[in-house]
């Protein structure tokens, strides 16, 4: 299909910056011939999303100004080395296309980029390139086929806004609690099974998305984290197990008569037991609430404490018990104390949302 000029003033609104807008014009190829010299010095955006495109032309580095490019939903494999010649160019969509990680140019980490969008595409990794565009405020890369998250993400120290939703991520890494600005974390519909502690260092966070991922359990550090105002769990082990009555299987025979020793202080010596026997006794451990004088083996409450933020919903963190008897400990002693008022002294504002369901 041929290209008009004319065809993009019209489309274009009366604003200081040019914009040439060519979306949704079922276009196979794009060629610069059609637009002036001033335009193509002038244009600070151009739309080409929604068309048929399979490839970019060499022609794109003409536009020397541009500071916004739109190539979303085209048949797009590969980026041309030329689009790292937009030395202006801010804002990169290209979503929907069949890029992926062999799809960058070798230089595309020296570009000047400050959003950008890869969602809907094919990678399986992030491309180290991206990791290198040390101006980047946002990054998508959701509904791809992403694994994991590499370390060089810390690299990305302007980022405030990183987007994993809908991959195969199966681990947050430590690392990207390294990126001192983030504030909007989205890594819903993915296979985490754990959120590291390390995330707590996240002081810029304000949202996270942890919806419809594998999740028994949150790190109790996450209450560190005073800016975060929304927290998006539903989907999760934690909740689905959890708004449901607990099951607890009961202990064996042998884990009552260890419990019974060690509980009661009964003593025995090494020639009184198999060795065995005595490797077991030395296995266990002493329930955390200070109230109950218990101990467990193999048998214990994967358990919850619960941590009220907003008098509606309520914060699952990990909690062992030796029986579910021992749900509700309350203590006397100082230490676990001050922990109950820390908890409880959690202002009610400080999480506006907690997406439980």
């Amino acid at each position: 299909m041929e290209i008009h000029e004319g065809a993009a003033a019209a489309a274009a609104p009366a604003s200081r910056d040019c914009v040439l807008d060519y979306s949704r014009l079922s276009l196979n190829s794009f060629s610069a011939d059609g637009v002036s010299e001033e335009r193509k010095r002038e244009a600070r955006q151009l739309y080409l999303n929604y068309n048929r495109l399979s490839s970019l032309p060499s022609s794109l580095s003409l536009f020397c100004s541009l500071e916004f490019l739109d190539i979303s939903n085209n048949g797009l494999s590969v980026l041309c080395d030329e689009i790292t010649g937009l030395c202006k160019l801010k804002t990169l969509l290209a979503k929907n296309n069949r890029l992926d990680e062999f799809s960058l140019p070798k230089e595309f980490g020296s570009m000047q980029l400050e959003v950008l969008n890869f969602g809907g595409n094919r990678f399986e990794e992030i491309p180290l390139q991206c990791t290198k565009l040390l101006r980047l405020q946002s990054l998508s890369l959701g509904g791809n086929r992403l694994k994991s998250i590499p370390a060089e993400i810390d690299n990305l120290t302007s980022l405030e806004m990183l987007y994993l939703g809908g991959n195969l991520i199966a681990a947050i890494p430590p690392e990207v609690a390294n990126l001192p600005y983030l504030s909007y974390l989205v890594l819903c519909d993915n296979r985490i099974q754990s959120v590291p502690p390390q995330l707590t260092r996240l002081h810029s966070l304000r949202s996270l998305s942890l919806h419809n991922n594998l999740l028994t359990y949150l790190p109790r550090e996450i209450l560190s984290l005073v800016h975060l105002q929304e927290l998006s769990l539903r989907g999760n082990p934690l909740v689905v197990r959890f708004v449901k009555e607990m099951m607890y299987d009961p202990p064996s025979l042998l884990e009552l008569a260890g419990r019974t020793i060690k509980s009661r202080n009964i003593p025995y010596s090494p020639s009184d037991l198999p060795l065995n026997l005595v490797r077991y006794l030395d296995l266990a451990s002493k329930c955390p609430n200070p109230k109950c004088a218990g101990v467990y083996f193999d048998s214990c409450v994967r358990h919850i404490k619960f941590v009220d933020f907003c008098g509606k919903y309520r914060l699952p963190l990990m909690h062992y018990l030796c029986s579910p008897e021992c749900t509700s400990p309350c203590s006397s002693n100082p230490q676990s104390d001050a922990e109950s008022e820390d908890e409880n002294s959690v202002p009610a504002d400080r999480l506006q949302r907690v997406l439980l369901g």
